[in-house]
């Protein structure tokens, strides 16, 4: 099997999720640690690659896992945050977020429906 099978395996499954995969850039690296695999994708791409929970990115990384193991390596994923992206679960401990000003109260959901 080729070394760099982790690389192309990662390509072929982030290609098949995203819809702008002429975006997607893959660098590998190895060192004493192992292979770092670093992915950068369009930021509009980034919730298909990380899915809800974060459930698609822990499966791509146990099946990169797998695909090391089978080739003596330990293999990390590294998924590039897009320029200027923002994590929602960043906030400061201990403080209490209000909703933005863009999200409508169920009353102001309801009365919008009551219109169809």
């Amino acid at each position: 099997m080729e070394t760099d099978a982790d690389k192309i395996f990662l390509e072929y499954v982030v290609k098949a999720l995203v819809d702008n995969p002429n975006d997607i850039k893959i660098d590998r690296t190895v060192d004493e640690m192992g292979v770092l695999i670093s992915l950068t994708v369009n930021p509009a791409d980034m919730g298909k690659i990380i899915g809800r929970m974060g459930n698609t990115a822990k499966a791509i990384r146990t099946l990169l896992r797998i695909i090391g193991m089978k080739n003596n390596a330990r293999v990390n994923l590294k998924i590039n945050e897009p320029e200027g992206g923002m994590r929602p679960e960043q906030h400061s401990p201990g403080h209490m977020s209000s909703a933005p000003s863009s999200l409508k109260t169920v009353d102001q959901a309801m009365e919008d429906l009551k219109g169809i």
